[in-house]
């Protein structure tokens, strides 16, 4: 069936007794090139038969179909013809894992982070409104995504499409999960809608009975109709989503293609807002996925007969460092905290969620929340480590600000994935995290260059007051090197490791990896760096650049970030500040997104690997 799958629409062609079948070919497809070239995998699984049916009822690319988040688009692009670009999926210059309107018409939005697809979808309804045409606008989100504050605030508006008679769906796939398993008030009010299948069969029986009395059975039809809040309070607590103004529908079965299509043919025709609740499972039809639906969320490749993972690292990740170490302070100090935004696997909390449970507060997907609830701890006496991955902690920017940093208070930041971080792309690349963590006060921002000096860092600032702390670590197997000798961790101070002449490279955490190799290249070119590690981005270490400034006509800084706002400019203000004579060089990234690619090929191409650092600094 998937042979015939060539074009957009093309699904339309395939008879309806055939769908199961082509369910069936999608996830073997699925897992065929997601073991190879590693990807979402549960997410897609479980959406394989909720996609076909969005397929048989819009046409694309005029209707608009927008992901939340994006990560669940792998079934849309196989229905949109691009099985042949499969084996290329989060490979460099290949296809994204995401929705890219650069890649194909029909993917609407480029959808990286949570519950933004309603506010998103509203706007491209308001536009076709005030423009006249006449395209079926639908969200599609995950109950996870309802964790996060955007689609709130949304909803909040969404109500003004019914005043309006604006038509708009908003599909809610229902898994009982977001990464990990979901957490917090609205996951408990869906796990009770799961479970009250009565009202919705009453509702229906009910209505088929009365519509079959002569003369009067319309009317008292509509009766029952304007009287159905009494009932859905009674069968249903809450239905927060009606009580709100916006009707709802559900939940039904996310695996039954013609039933999810006979509903979204009714309710593209409605002029109101509609939210239909499907009930789907993730990782559905991959035994171990199912069982296991947070490890297969995002994985490299794996082995399709076993369910293990092929390769992966052979040392301790960052990520590993950071956990033990909050482990083991977290043994002698009671007062520590950890606070994850619905990633405690991801961001190694899950440890300190099975030995401390009522020291772990898992928030869904909310950083903000994440942020200032760190400070109601902290003002109050407790150390909280909060760990979010570096794009996502952009959210939270706010409450950094003026619920962290203005009040001086002690959060600890574990600010995980910094940098480049690969396959996942232009959404997830860590390269901002200087420059928006740099602009606020009174915060500290350490970037280890070892597993080492992580664990002195996070050491340091859970055993000393030093207000709002920013440790920033990258992705993947922490650096170790015995060519240096590190000095024991001082409070804004950084490190000579080893000296030499004429140049100075000052290279930024972890990117002392690419630094020492690139040492080897001028070496044989009988140039002999001098090589420094500044361990804090705030405090910078003023008293060592400037001696650099007098030993050194070469200055150089590395860091694995915009170059904007980074590292680099605060060395030049410091050289410019103290009249500096020399040449001042600043490596780093251009002022652009960064595409998808494993990071040996995205620091080639960027030109921060080891053999371009050399070429730049030969050329000086």
């Amino acid at each position: 069936m998937l042979d015939k799958i060539k074009t957009a629409n093309d699904i339309k062609k395939i008879d309806p007794s055939r769908y199961n079948q082509l369910a069936k070919e999608i996830r073997r497809f699925l897992l065929k090139h997601i073991s190879v070239t590693g990807g979402h995998l549960a997410s897609n699984l479980g959406i394989v038969e909720l996609t076909m049916a969005l397929h048989l009822v819009l046409d694309f690319p005029k209707d608009k179909l927008i992901f939340d988040v994006g990560h669940q688009s792998y079934v849309h692009k196989i229905l949109t013809g691009r099985q042949e670009e499969f084996s290329t999926l989060r490979q460099y210059k290949g296809m994204s894992g995401f929705p890219n309107r650069q890649e194909s018409d029909c993917d609407a939005f480029h959808s990286g982070h949570s519950s933004t697809s309603i506010a998103t979808a509203m706007g491209m309804a308001t536009a076709r409104d005030l423009k006249g045409t006449k395209e079926t606008i639908v969200a599609l989100l995950g109950d996870g995504a309802f964790t996060g504050g955007m689609a709130y605030e949304a909803l909040n508006n969404l109500v003004r499409f019914r005043d309006e008679k604006k038509n708009l769906i908003v599909v809610l796939n229902d898994n009982n999960m977001s990464i990990s398993k979901n957490v917090g008030g609205m996951s408990s009010y869906f796990n009770r809608l799961r479970t009250k299948k009565e009202y919705l069969d009453l509702k229906g029986n009910v209505e088929k009975s009365l519509k079959r009395i002569p003369v009067v059975g319309e009317t008292l039809t509509n009766g029952i109709r304007k009287s159905k809040n009494s009932m859905k309070q009674l069968f249903v607590p809450g239905m927060v989503f009606e009580d709100m103004g916006v009707t709802y529908i559900g939940p039904i079965d996310g695996h039954n293609v013609p039933l999810m299509v006979d509903t979204f043919r009714r309710v593209k025709k409605l002029d109101e807002p509609i939210i239909v609740h499907v009930i789907t499972k993730k990782g559905k039809g991959y035994s171990f996925a199912e069982k296991n639906p947070s490890k297969f969320h995002g994985i490299g490749p794996f082995s399709v007969k076993t369910g293990e993972v092929l390769g992966g690292s052979v040392g301790k990740t960052y990520t590993k460092v950071f956990s033990d170490t909050l482990m083991k302070l977290s043994r002698k100090d009671e007062t520590i905290c950890a606070i994850s935004a619905a990633m405690p696997a991801g961001t190694g909390l899950e440890p300190f969620q099975k030995e401390f449970p009522e020291r772990f507060f898992d928030v869904g997907i909310a950083e903000e929340h994440a942020v200032t609830f760190s400070a109601g701890l902290a003002v109050n006496g407790m150390k909280p480590v909060v760990a979010l991955y570096s794009t996502f902690l952009q959210r939270a920017y706010d409450q950094m600000i003026h619920d962290v940093a203005l009040e001086n208070l002690d959060v600890v930041i574990g600010v995980d994935r910094s940098g480049l971080v690969g396959a996942d792309g232009e959404t997830h690349q860590g390269i901002f995290d200087i420059p928006y963590l740099s602009s606020i006060p009174n915060m500290t921002i350490m970037a280890p260059s070892t597993g080492a000096q992580l664990e002195e860092m996070l050491t340091y600032s859970l055993t000393h007051s030093i207000g709002p702390a920013a440790i920033k670590y990258a992705r993947g197997e922490a650096f170790e090197t015995d060519e240096f000798e590190f000095e024991p961790f001082v409070y804004g101070k950084g490190q000579i490791l080893k000296r030499g002449s004429k140049v100075a490279i000052i290279a930024v955490g972890n990117i002392l990896e690419e630094v020492v190799k690139a040492c080897s290249i001028l070496k044989e070119n009988h140039i002999h760096p001098t090589v420094v590690d500044p361990r804090f981005i705030k405090p910078i270490d003023k008293d060592l650049i400037q001696e650099l400034m007098k030993s050194h006509d070469y200055i150089v800084t590395v860091e694995e970030g915009v170059l904007q706002g980074g590292f680099g400019s605060q060395v030049a203000c410091v050289c410019v500040e103290h009249g500096y004579k020399g040449t001042l060089k600043m490596i780093g990234i251009q002022d652009q997104f960064v595409p998808h690619g494993s990071v040996a090929q995205l620091r080639k191409m960027l030109k921060i690997d080891a053999e371009s650092i050399a070429n730049q600094v030969m050329e000086l």
